[in-house]
């Protein structure tokens, strides 16, 4: 009767243990689905965070006086300010100044002495000369306008011998380098980016995805018949939702496969160099419910100091993340209040704010820093320039506001690293769980100490060394002497 009584309450207790920890699980995947202001731990649990991004305002074409917005699709911030803003519904861009007023509006323009005109564009990239290149997705062709508005160029359908004959050219997403290569992103394309010369010319595709293979689906594969493989799904490469550039050249790009790095930072080889030294995966939310699922990332802007933000459409976030890969702060969400989306399109920056655009609603969202997010910020920037003192004070004041932001401690260690206080650095290491950084720290340090005591030690030795000597000499001498003592 006492080993049944033993065994109840065992299984009781183990019970109540997996019940307990399943709720926290539960508590931290709602924490994630539901919560505006939050991070993620160094163990992947989802921790409170100040608000970094607060909704000021809420901008629509009947407020801004040029009509009401219809399923806009992209947008684009030049560097004097200029928002370009591609209402794709109604098949026009309207340019907006910094303190959003319209400029101008875009429906048509002069293409071989004709009037011409967008059909459902899906993409627009501006360069630094004001010229436009428009992914006029329903007319199957780029558009590429000078700073007058006038046809510099059209992209149509290439010829290749490395396109299908077949080949449907669908353009959505445009970015142009300061090489003037254009990079298309179009539809069904699962080799990369579509990339034309100067004159329009296709070259190449470049940064295709790997292939993600299931090896026990790959067995099957094998072992069936032709006819049976014809009825299996095909390993092919995803499809890229999105791509932007930042002032060195490089693209930054989305995917949405969520267990294949869906955020890549390419060369001008193709070759992904994103680092990834931070203590999370790089694909937005960690922490997830089955029934909504991981993330799925479709627009990226990239703005100074490699830092670099996602979109994500299952919940609405924006994700922000530094050039090392530290997450920094999320904000946005899905719903109907201030700050929340129905169907978020794209992001882009107008300094530090945030612009929003919303597709079903045809809205933009102005997100501006809190004090938070401004000492986040200004510290990865006085990081990246090198100005040590600003950026460990500034990391030193983010601790304060949130204990519980890991990498920061990082931020605080590499400036002291920098500075050279290396056991300084190796405490804040220990802190952030950086342990590339603090076995870095320990070798400087190791390497301090030695320096520092290392002729001193010598020295003792040497004198050691002497004495040791000088005593074998006088023992033997004393031994040749037949251990006679001279009495006084």
């Amino acid at each position: 009767m006492r080993m049944s009584i033993r065994k109840v309450k065992k299984y009781l207790l183990v019970t109540a243990l997996c019940c307990l920890l399943g709720s926290s699980v539960g508590v931290n995947a709602a924490h994630a689905e539901g919560s505006a202001s939050y991070n993620y731990s160094f163990w992947n649990d989802t921790t409170p965070a100040p608000a970094a991004y607060e909704a000021t305002s809420l901008l629509n074409g009947a407020q801004l006086g040029v009509g009401p917005f219809k399923n806009p699709s992209d947008i684009h911030v030049t560097a004097d300010k200029e928002i370009y803003v591609l209402d794709s519904g109604n098949n026009r861009i309207v340019v907006l100044d910094e303190h959003f007023k319209p400029v101008k509006v875009v429906d048509s323009f002069d293409h071989k002495g004709k009037k011409d005109t967008f059909n459902n564009p899906q993409g627009i990239f501006v360069t630094n000369r004001k010229e436009l290149f428009i992914a006029d997705t329903g007319n199957k062709r780029v558009v590429h306008l000078d700073s007058n508005l006038r046809v510099a160029g059209v992209l149509e359908a290439p010829k290749s011998d490395l396109l299908q004959a077949n080949f449907d050219f669908q353009p959505v997403r445009v970015v142009v380098d300061t090489a003037q290569r254009i990079y298309v992103m179009s539809t069904g394309v699962f080799d990369g980016f579509m990339e034309f010369n100067p004159d329009g010319a296709f070259t190449s595709f470049i940064g295709a995805n790997r292939v993600t293979v299931d090896p026990v689906e790959l067995f099957w594969k094998r072992m069936s018949t032709q006819a049976q493989r014809s009825q299996m799904v095909m390993f092919t490469p995803t499809e890229f939702t999105n791509l932007d550039m930042d002032d060195e050249g490089f693209i930054y790009a989305t995917s949405g496969d969520y267990s294949n790095n869906p955020i890549k930072k390419l060369n001008a080889q193709g070759n992904d160099i994103l680092r990834r030294t931070g203590y999370l995966s790089l694909v937005g939310d960690i922490r997830y419910s089955k029934d909504v699922g991981p993330s799925r990332l479709i627009d990226i802007d990239v703005t100074d100091s490699e830092m670099y933000s996602v979109l994500d459409s299952k919940r609405g976030r924006i994700f922000t993340y530094s050039g090392d890969g530290h997450l920094m702060y999320i904000f946005g969400g899905l719903g109907n209040q201030m700050g929340q989306f129905n169907t978020p399109a794209a992001i882009e920056r107008v300094g530090d704010d945030f612009l929003v655009l919303d597709k079903a609603f045809g809205e933009i969202t102005v997100f501006q820093t809190t004090a938070y997010g401004r000492m986040l910020n200004e510290a990865v920037r006085s990081y990246y320039r090198g100005d040590e003192e600003k950026a460990f004070d500034l990391y030193q004041q983010a601790i304060n506001m949130n204990a519980n932001l890991e990498f920061a401690y990082s931020g605080v260690g590499k400036a002291l690293l920098r500075k050279g206080d290396y056991k300084g650095a190796m405490q804040y290491f220990k802190e952030s769980y950086d342990q590339v950084n603090y076995s870095k720290a320990y070798l400087l340090y190791r390497k301090e100490v030695m320096r520092e005591y290392f002729p001193a030690v010598m020295t003792g030795l040497i004198v050691l060394a002497a004495a040791l000597l000088l005593f074998k000499k006088l023992r033997k001498r004393m031994r040749r002497q037949g251990g006679v003592t001279i009495e006084s």
